[in-house]
């Protein structure tokens, strides 16, 4: 039976082109022309909606009007009625075509809003995994490093001049920020964002005046250090080979945790690589001042080291 349904989904768009041909000749040989047997084709316009998306829908209702168009014109030359159509014919095709069209868009418009809302709770699924394994997995004698790294960054980002509510932001990014490589943890924060919003808003939940506060001071600091992991997750790790950075559009709570995160690693003998030249002490930090990093954050992080 496995064997049978993977075969079906594999070959789905060519069990479906032979669904119609066989609707055609069905429509042809057994009942000859009837409009109400026309609507035969939205079954196979609703699957390749639900299946294949709202452009294969939409192409799957155009290809069975233009055959049920071919097949009309034959069935008129064989009629000896010509190759035109009456009036009725006209506005029975226009309404069935238009309404077979319009129903493979909707299930597919539909269909694609279901696909990207479980690829996105597939993401948030595994974004939590990722979180609690590297919680579980804490083997530091000390601390585990993103907890080091938090604290770090913290520091830097308070010698750099920001004010309380940015640094507590950063130290909060910080400890998520080694979650996976954040492209499948980030769909988690606004998955929960979303959520908490919605959730409150909800009469029927009956939330006590402590759970709505937490709920919405939660869902406050997600949606804030959701863009200090974006970027830090798009310009310090899958375009860490770039050395220099257009440092305007990078937030600086994400160059901080980047910073705190490359000094970390070299104070615990980590092989920190930017580009292909390996880093090992903090002159080699230095370098990177305006390229990869602000200075203001590199001359921030000299001056907290000596109270490490």
């Amino acid at each position: 039976m496995r064997k049978i349904k993977s075969f079906l989904l594999e070959h789905f768009e060519v069990a479906l082109v032979i669904l119609i041909v066989m609707g055609i000749l069905a429509i042809a040989f057994l009942v000859h022309y009837k409009f109400s047997f026309l609507n035969f084709f939205f079954l196979p316009v609703i699957l390749s909606g639900y299946f294949l998306g709202k452009k294969k829908a939409v192409l799957t209702g155009i290809f069975c009007v233009l055959l049920v168009v071919l097949y009309l014109s034959y069935f008129h030359l064989l009629s000896s009625l010509g190759t035109g159509f009456s009036f009725d014919e006209v506005i029975n095709l226009l309404a069935w075509g238009s309404f077979l069209i319009l129903t493979g868009a909707i299930i597919g418009i539909v269909s694609e809003q279901r696909e990207n809302k479980l690829k996105n709770l597939r993401s948030a699924y595994v974004g939590v995994l990722e979180i609690l394994l590297k919680y579980l997995e804490v083997a530091d004698e000390i601390k585990p490093r993103s907890l080091r790294v938090s604290l770090l960054a913290g520091k830097i980002a308070k010698t750099v001049g920001l004010d309380t509510r940015e640094v507590e932001n950063i130290k909060s990014a910080a400890l998520l920020y080694e979650a996976g490589d954040l492209r499948s943890s980030l769909p988690f924060f606004e998955e929960v964002a979303d959520f908490m919003e919605t959730d409150i808003k909800l009469p029927e939940r009956q939330l006590s005046d402590r759970e709505k506060v937490m709920l919405k001071t939660t869902a406050a600091l997600l949606k804030e250090i959701e863009p200090i992991l974006h970027y830090y997750s798009r310009y310090y790790v899958r375009e860490a080979d770039i050395l220099d950075k257009n440092l305007d559009e990078i937030p600086i709570g994400s160059s901080i945790i980047a910073l705190a995160d490359m000094y970390d690693k070299i104070a615990n003998k980590i092989p920190v690589f930017y580009g292909k030249e390996e880093y090992k002490s903090i002159l080699d930090i230095e370098k990177l001042a305006g390229r990869i990093f602000p200075g203001s954050t590199i001359e921030a992080l000299i001056q907290v080291i000596p109270a490490l």
